[in-house]
């Protein structure tokens, strides 16, 4: 596994996927800039060893282009946490994509507008991950929150890089970490899985359930799961606060299992 580590950026740009899909409220401003700051040490690595910055990311569910999800209304943020100031281009495809990257000068910072504009994006389209990967030299992946998606930019756009690509530092050390649960730790392991959509989350659960002794599962995919399998659920209520606890048994390949799914 290769990280931002393994590589020299000087003179490089590189062509980072962050995660910077953050809460904005009714006047379009970051309420919790904890996935911004989660990426700064990559960030940082390559502007010290004299190379420059190409940021893409997504942000919320847009269909098509909306203003409301528009990765400039973050720009701002961006530049106070990382202390540079950073450059926005209003495509990232295309010739003005193209010539805003080739005019960054080592040192400097350009953010691409919302990938998720083009519906390329989530399809995995070769083609738009062609395109993406013209806008640097060494392509970065450090959006841990999207990085189990095969997207164009977080999985086939590695296809167009045959040697330069590499994890940066968060994916790196989510990665690291969670080796170290699964095959290092004192048993019982639980793992605790959260979300809305199952769909991106089944292949986890499938590939962690030998590994581990107790399943928790939060949000509301743990009532796709009662649905699906016919399981009992009761309402407790105390307080203000509402908890439901479900009894759930599947059974994935020859394996049946029951496991607890706690909502709060």
């Amino acid at each position: 596994m290769k990280t931002v580590n393994d590589f020299n950026f000087e003179n490089k740009k590189a062509l980072i996927r962050v995660d910077f899909n953050v809460p904005l409220n009714e006047n379009l401003e970051v309420t919790d800039s904890t996935r911004i700051l989660a990426a700064k040490n990559t960030i940082i690595k390559v502007l010290e060893d004299g190379g420059s910055c190409v940021l893409m990311s997504h942000l919320g569910r847009p269909n098509g282009v909306e203003e409301k999800f528009s990765l400039k209304n973050i720009a701002s943020k961006v530049t106070e946490i990382i202390g540079v100031q950073v450059q926005f281009s209003e495509h990232c495809i295309g010739e003005k994509a193209e010539k805003a990257a080739a005019e960054l000068e080592n040192g400097e910072i350009l953010l691409l507008e919302n990938l998720r504009f083009h519906k390329e994006e989530k399809a995995g389209d070769d083609k738009f991950a062609l395109e993406l990967s013209k806008l640097g030299d060494i392509y970065i992946n450090d959006a841990f929150g999207s990085a189990h998606r095969a997207h164009a930019s977080t999985s086939v756009i590695a296809n167009y890089f045959s040697e330069n690509k590499c994890f940066g530092k968060l994916l790196a050390s989510e990665i690291e970490n969670i080796e170290k649960v699964l095959t290092h730790s004192e048993k019982p392991v639980t793992a605790i899985i959260g979300g809305a959509k199952v769909s991106s989350k089944i292949t986890i659960i499938e590939s962690i359930l030998d590994k581990i002794d107790h399943l928790i599962i939060g949000g509301g995919m743990a009532f796709t799961f009662v649905k699906a399998q016919g399981g009992r659920s009761w309402i407790f209520f105390g307080g203000r606060r509402q908890t439901r606890v479900s009894i759930v048994y599947f059974k994935i390949g020859r394996r049946e299992r029951m496991y607890k799914y706690i909502y709060l």
